[in-house]
């Protein structure tokens, strides 16, 4: 028994995938808590595929993905930032266009290759068995500075959050702020990338953070709990995924699935079971939150 769960461990490409899906865990686990609260799940989306066509240009090129994604990214959170001061387009109609827009150049660029089909599957699912050591590297590198980035507005980006009117009033700069946070969004995107791929990198930034929703009402509570679940996701994933020979990031995701249902139907305040409960007893709880910490209706 002891052997089968440490045999995987025990190859070089599952170490170095292992390491890859903790860096990612925690980087999606804890950006994505933004992205949650700010219902920002369409623009992560939006994110995910308008760097497309900079995955493929830079395979095309030879080199690192990361460099087009990157750039990719980089246009299109400015793009969407700045379509969006418009009093005509909405967020939603700039985010769109510049979506749809990127995709279909990736789309075009495909279709001018041949022989690309056998690595487009890697592109769109991820490749996390194939990371290098160099990989690991370059993505716990810029898991870090998104981190110390976060954290150094954290307050700001809280209160932007939370209330973008008071935010206003107390005059911090939000649109920057907006602008920030869909970089750091974007580079979140990029370096998972390889980890689950591009279709699937939507779900390891929203699930984690979803599930941890249901099971607190405090920010800082609900980082900490999602960069687990993330974390905790990537490691059961990956052991499953090696005994049952499934796609590893597809399996990731179904498990950060399985534990987002796990908390939707048992989270001891939120959980479909407790509102039940409550029902049936003929009374609501009421919580007293801090302002701060509490999401805004």
């Amino acid at each position: 028994m002891v052997d089968y769960f440490l045999d995987p461990w025990s190859y070089g490409f599952m170490q170095r995938a292992l390491a890859e899906v903790l860096i990612v865990g925690v980087l999606c686990g804890v950006v994505g808590c933004f992205v949650v609260l700010r219902g920002l799940a369409f623009i992560g989306d939006a994110l995910a595929h308008a760097v497309f066509p900079g995955v493929v240009l830079s395979y095309m090129a030879g080199r690192s993905i990361l460099i087009g994604a990157f750039a990719f990214g980089l246009l299109t959170a400015l793009g969407v930032g700045v379509m969006s001061r418009s009093r005509r387009v909405s967020e939603d109609s700039a985010i769109g266009v510049i979506f749809a827009a990127f995709f279909a150049l990736g789309v075009v660029l495909i279709s001018r290759q041949t022989g690309f089909k056998k690595d487009l599957g890697s592109l769109l699912f991820g490749n996390v068995l194939g990371v290098s050591t160099n990989d690991v590297w370059v993505t716990l590198v810029i898991g870090i500075i998104v981190l110390v980035i976060l954290f150094a507005v954290l307050k700001e980006l809280t209160l932007v959050a939370f209330d973008s009117t008071m935010a206003k009033a107390v005059g911090y700069p939000v649109f920057a702020l907006d602008v920030l946070l869909l970089l750091l969004v974007s580079a979140t995107i990029v370096v998972s990338l390889q980890a689950v791929g591009n279709i699937l990198i939507l779900a390891l930034i929203v699930t984690p953070p979803a599930s941890a929703r249901l099971l607190t009402d405090r920010l800082r509570t609900m980082m900490l709990l999602s960069a687990g679940i993330a974390m905790l996701s990537g490691v059961v994933g990956l052991f499953a995924s090696y005994h049952a020979n499934t796609a590893a990031g597809g399996t990731i995701v179904l498990t950060a699935t399985a534990f987002f249902l796990l908390a939707l139907a048992f989270a001891p305040d939120h959980g479909l079971l407790a509102g039940w409960l409550q029902n049936r007893r003929g009374h609501h709880h009421v919580h007293h939150y801090h302002p701060m910490e509490e999401e805004m209706e």
